[in-house]
């Protein structure tokens, strides 16, 4: 799905950092084609690609399924005209912003990379000014059904923990409204170890706790500001 991913972060003008959008696929790449391809060449290229990695033919080789899915969606996409008007207008709006078209499947190694960029960048942000929505968002186009369905394929059960795990050090600054919906997609990847499913549940709730105390903080401190005014008070 992606090749060379980069995290494309933005400044607005009050400062706050702000993630920007997932990459866009190369449909013609994927089909190894040039943009200016005809429909004809784009079906020539499908029963090409197709018969090369089609699961009859390479048996349970999840990589190879992985890549017959992408060459279906790309065929599917641009062979249909309304698909196709879409997908040339996000093409042309991402090439317009400076943005990579790009090609890579989704595997666990391809997310896994993913997700230690995007932690990286996270690591050197100031929470406070943080876009924590658009973060949220990035961090839910990652865990897709459609993407969770594919890892999930591969079975590797490793490769798939240090996604789990690196995930959720990566949501730290959200709040729990976003939090418990990464946990929920999260849970919905093969886990075969149970301390991996309590890492989960604890990384929700020490947010839930996080935030109760929030919420009261400002109260406690005026107690106990107007509790040390009546103790000078009476003393």
């Amino acid at each position: 799905m992606f090749q060379s991913f980069k995290v494309s972060v933005q400044t607005s003008n009050d400062g706050t950092v702000i993630f920007a959008a997932v990459q866009l696929k190369d449909y013609y790449s994927i089909l190894e084609l040039p943009p200016s391809a005809s429909l004809d060449e784009i079906k020539k290229a499908y029963r090409r690609l197709a018969h090369q990695y089609h699961p009859d033919k390479k048996g349970s080789d999840s990589y190879a399924a992985v890549q017959f899915a992408e060459i279906k969606e790309a065929y599917e996409t641009l062979t249909h005209p309304a698909k196709k008007s879409f997908y040339l207008q996000q093409r042309w709006y991402a090439q317009s912003m400076g943005q990579k078209i790009t090609r890579q499947v989704v595997t666990p190694e391809s997310i896994l990379k993913k997700v230690l960029e995007l932690n990286r960048y996270v690591q050197q942000l100031d929470v406070h000014r943080m876009d924590k929505e658009s973060l949220y968002n990035h961090i839910n186009e990652l865990f897709s059904d459609d993407n969770i369905q594919k890892l999930n394929s591969f079975n590797e059960p490793s490769t798939t923990k240090q996604i789990i795990l690196l995930t959720i050090n990566t949501a730290r600054p959200l709040p729990y409204r976003f939090a418990v919906k990464i946990a929920a997609s999260l849970k919905k990847l093969h886990i075969e170890d149970s301390t991996t499913k309590d890492e989960i549940d604890s990384f929700t709730s020490r947010i839930r706790r996080a935030e109760y105390w929030d919420k009261r903080k400002t109260w406690l401190v005026f107690l106990i500001a107007v509790l040390l005014s009546l103790l000078i008070l009476f003393l």
